[in-house]
């Protein structure tokens, strides 16, 4: 007994030795790997709220110990430049998602890289959409350097003794970074895998692999642009074809059926305009009459959503005409923008219209030169190009100039063509919303503050939204509403409107954090700050009412009297950006598309909008797939999991199939093999 106590102890005693040694021996690669695994932790941590799982702790430990493994090849004089380098990517990595996280709630992609000259039209947006937790991360790096140059001046380098056989430190590691990730592999399922795979439930993939496995699987998606067409073609259209088939569209005549026929169409593209502005008001004064008085006297579509993704902008144009939806990864218009998409543009063009485009900022911003052409726009008219740039504010030429110059040139174009559909693309109201300081929109909080004392009342002026996002926000919204009631009149000038319908859409919302809203919904002007949570009076401003209140407004308008009183109606039901292809060609009296993955509203009882992230909402019901939660809008509905499942695999399903015909291609290879393609756009 005591002879194998004594052996237990030496054996503990030299395991002791060996690992006290490795640590001592390899300082930087420890302090590397647990420098990198804390901030990925703490990244969960502030975003997704991924406390209590290991899983994603595991894989991006394999991930660093795999790549920390290689720091080894080096001498040891020589890792210190491998580490700084993989440490300040890591942090990076970090910092970017922690940023796009709490401005877009999801993470970011490395196609973005593709779209990176966007970012320098919106530079002055960063000062408003950093916060001092991002920079959180920036220890790693700094904590590494400081070491490096501790280790340097206690003569670490200079009495290491190189083992002639350190290629065997790669192997050690490499196999330890395997056996976490064998660990982690144990946890998975077909659903995990395939969410991976797919890329579109960013959240999701975060909160089960890790940031950085993310990371590495979302740089190999990047890359589908040029490797997606030569792999997995035969499955993708496979699928294609059995969707389809399944999903045929039928042609249902309903009460809206040719009601615009031969009609001219001009679009406005909102920027930024979401719906809850055409019932707010500020000091009795409303922030946007204008689309108010059109949502009004038109056909109005008040519970409606857009359905971007990382192409914000470009993603709605893209879902607008073609109802498809954004690409998983990168974005059509830069990554896609060569492919062949059936459009409301083409569709128009094939029935005799006159179809152009015009934008008051660069041509080349997200590839609208290009794109436009692949959507089948005859003429894209943009900034100095086409524009006297006489008014510059914010991104490029106002709004109100904008306006002001095409409507002379509309009227131009009216002359000369029998029918026309125009796109008109607003940018003032984009985001820093700093572009307009003049305005007559107070948005200041006034009250009559009575003193207990003497019993005289005093106004007491409250400047709560200075300087805020929202407030800005405001203004500019002010400013565009402004800008499309002047449009409107300078078109019937034009002599345009008889024969003309009008049809208005938001982009996208905001992207104003939740936080803003929680502050002007619980404003205390007594205190002149947000109320407690202790207070009777406040209200939390959850994370579905910010979803919820993300829609845009969808509004079609005309002039004609007649036509006005058969169109002029509220549309409650829940509808999607990719619902306005088929809807409004049926309106139109033109045909489809028969890949559209939207409905003619008209002619459906089953209403549902997906987005790009794979969450949806219902009449009935939101469901965030990345948590697994579903948010009743009636509080006495009970959710049914055979709901929740139907339009769960509905989502998954749609996304899918979109992605595949814009990375493959799938509708002009299944048009040019059935020979239907003759011609034309």
């Amino acid at each position: 007994m005591n002879n194998f106590s004594k052996k237990a102890k030496k054996l503990f005693k030299n395991v002791k030795e060996k690992v006290i040694y490795f640590f001592k021996n390899n300082v930087l690669f420890f302090a590397f790997v647990i420098s990198s695994l804390f901030n990925g932790t703490l990244l969960r941590f502030l975003t997704v709220k991924n406390y209590t799982n290991f899983s994603p702790i595991l894989a991006d430990l394999s991930f660093i110990l795999l790549v920390g493994s290689l720091g080894y090849l080096f001498k040891p004089k020589n890792r210190f430049r491998y580490y700084i380098i993989w440490s300040i990517i890591f942090t990076l990595v970090c910092l970017i998602n922690s940023v796009y996280y709490t401005n877009y709630v999801s993470f970011t992609s490395f196609s973005l890289l593709a779209t990176s000259l966007q970012i320098f039209g919106v530079s002055d947006a960063l000062q408003t959409i950093m916060e001092l937790k991002d920079f959180s991360y920036i220890w790693a790096p700094l904590m590494l350097i400081f070491l490096h140059i501790k280790l340097k001046k206690n003569g670490y380098y200079d009495n290491f003794k190189i083992n002639k056989n350190y290629k065997v430190g790669v192997f050690k590691v490499m196999l330890a970074g395997l056996i976490s990730l064998i660990m982690f592999a144990f946890t998975l399922t077909g659903t995990d895998i395939s969410r991976l795979y797919k890329q579109w439930n960013r959240e999701y993939v975060v909160m089960k692999f890790g940031i950085y496995v993310y990371q590495g699987n979302d740089l190999i998606a990047s890359l589908k642009p040029q490797i997606s067409p030569l792999f997995g073609y035969d499955k993708a259209a496979r699928e294609f074809r059995e969707y389809y088939k399944e999903n045929e569209s039928e042609h249902k005549e309903n009460e809206y059926s040719n009601i615009l026929k031969d009609k001219n169409v001009i679009v406005i593209h909102a920027e930024s305009i979401q719906n809850y502005l055409l019932d707010t008001k500020i000091n009795d004064k409303a922030i946007t009459p204008n689309l108010k008085r059109l949502a009004d006297e038109g056909m109005y579509f008040s519970n409606f959503y857009a359905q971007e993704s990382v192409g914000t902008s470009s993603d709605t144009e893209f879902t607008f005409s073609t109802s498809l939806l954004p690409a998983s990864s990168g974005t059509v218009f830069v990554s896609y923008y060569d492919r062949y998409y059936p459009s409301i543009q083409k569709i128009l063009n094939n029935n005799d219209y006159f179809v152009f485009s015009m934008h008051a900022n660069k041509g080349n911003y997200w590839n609208r030169e290009a794109m436009h052409k692949s959507l089948g726009y005859d003429t894209f008219y943009y900034y100095d190009k086409d524009y006297k740039l006489d008014d510059m504010v914010g991104l490029g030429l106002s709004d109100k100039s904008f306006f002001r110059q095409s409507a002379k040139k509309i009227g131009k174009i009216s002359s000369k063509n029998d029918n026309f559909y125009g796109l008109m693309i607003m940018l003032t109201n984009h985001t820093p919303f700093d572009g307009i300081t003049e305005t007559d929109l107070d948005l200041t909080y006034r009250y009559n503050k009575k003193d207990e004392t003497t019993g005289e009342e005093t106004e007491v002026v409250n400047d709560y939204l200075k300087d805020t996002t929202l407030g800005k926000y405001f203004t500019t919204a002010h400013y565009a509403d402004e800008a499309i009631g002047e449009f409107v009149e300078e078109l019937d000038a034009e002599g345009v409107l008889d024969d003309t319908v009008i049809v208005i859409y938001g982009d996208h919302d905001a992207k104003i954090k939740r936080g803003e809203y929680d502050f002007y919904y619980n404003y205390n002007p007594e205190t002149d700050s947000k109320r407690d949570k202790e207070d009777p009076l406040y209200k939390e401003y959850t994370k579905y009412d910010y979803e919820l209140n993300r829609k845009v407004p969808f509004i079609i308008w005309t002039k004609d009297e007649e036509l006005k009183s058969k169109i002029n109606k509220e549309i409650k039901t829940v509808t999607g950006m990719y619902d306005v292809l088929p809807t409004l060609s049926n309106m139109l009296g033109v045909e489809n598309s028969k890949y559209a993955l939207g409905h003619d509203v008209f002619s459906t009882d089953d209403h549902y909008v997906i987005f790009p992230n794979s969450n949806w909402v219902t009449d009935k019901m939101y469901y965030d797939s990345q948590n697994g939660e579903a948010f009743t809008l009636d509080a006495n509905d009970v959710i049914d999991a055979d709901y929740i499942k139907k339009y769960t695999e509905m989502a998954e399903k749609e996304i899918a199939v979109s992605n595949d015909i814009i990375v493959h291609d799938l509708i002009k290879k299944t048009e040019e093999s059935s020979k239907v393609i003759k011609g034309g756009k």
